[in-house]
């Protein structure tokens, strides 16, 4: 009898620590792919800032170099117009989205930044 709840309690010892093990890789591995979503939307954010100063369309979807799976998603309405000393500036929002994956699969990361630029009009020489 003894030795029946010694085998017991050792397997459930096994078992938990099984289960440990198994949620502190799954945990490991999703922040990294949350890491790697970071980095890859501020890589759509840093595109996007340079497109809005060439004063070029900044709305663009592409998968960056080096990070199969993720799909990066950058937008930038048309911009807000002022007049500063009789110098136009313009104000760029800038939104970067980037996702591994689909919602519910156990792998799937998502990041979005957001960004708002102040362009001067390149016909002013700025």
């Amino acid at each position: 009898m003894a030795a029946l709840f010694l085998i017991i309690v050792i397997a459930g010892a096994i078992a938990a620590m099984w289960r440990i093990s198994v949620t502190q890789t799954a945990t490991s591995s999703l922040s990294l792919q949350q890491a790697r979503a970071y980095q890859a939307a501020r890589s759509g954010l840093e595109w996007g800032i340079y497109q809005a100063i060439k004063s070029e369309n900044c709305n663009t979807e592409f998968s960056p170099a080096g990070m199969e799976g993720f799909w990066v998603i950058v937008t930038c309405p048309t911009p807000l117009v002022a007049r500063d000393e009789g110098e136009e500036i313009n104000f760029y929002s800038l939104s970067s989205t980037a996702q591994y994956s689909s919602p519910g699969n156990p792998d799937y990361a998502y990041r979005k930044l957001e960004a708002v630029v102040e362009v001067p009009d390149s016909g002013t020489g700025g």
